[in-house]
């Protein structure tokens, strides 16, 4: 039996610098379809060794995707982990990986939506802002940093 395929750390790592850029391409057909497939190219490198199967993941993932980005980390761990079982042999059909990943965007947009635009960042803006109106520099570095503190970690 061949040595199993998994992910290290550092795999994962480089997944989650390359998703900060997802929603850098959006389109009206598959929304945020492409940085998704960017996130996940060197998970795909590292899980596929000839370019048939890079491919064919690259394709997979190159269809519908729509969520708050700070929340996809989830669905992304769990497509890694799926794409994982099916570089190791197990037989997971294309489809059951979109199924995971379609099952899953709409609930924690559900979720990412209110919390993070309507919540959070509506907080922090007013305190920011009231620092601000009392000539206090702190007010925007504390909105700024706050809100990209709060982003990455959820990413």
């Amino acid at each position: 039996m061949a040595e199993k395929i998994q992910l290290s750390q550092a795999d994962r790592k480089k997944v989650w610098w390359r998703s900060q850029f997802l929603q850098g391409s959006w389109n009206y057909e598959r929304m945020q379809n492409l940085g998704w497939a960017y996130s996940l190219i060197p998970a795909i490198k590292k899980l596929y060794t000839n370019k048939e199967d890079q491919a064919a993941a690259l394709k997979r993932h190159l269809e519908f995707f729509n969520t708050h980005p700070y929340v996809a980390a989830p669905i992304m761990g769990v497509t890694l982990a799926l794409e994982e079982e099916k570089a190791n042999g197990t037989e997971i059909e294309d489809a059951a990986i979109q199924g995971v990943k379609i099952g899953m965007m709409g609930p924690l947009a559900g979720i990412g939506d209110p919390v993070f635009w309507f919540t959070v960042r509506p907080i922090l803006g007013a305190l920011g802002a009231s620092l601000a109106q009392a000539g206090n520099i702190a007010g925007p570095l504390i909105f700024f940093i706050g809100w990209n503190l709060i982003r990455m970690a959820f990413l």
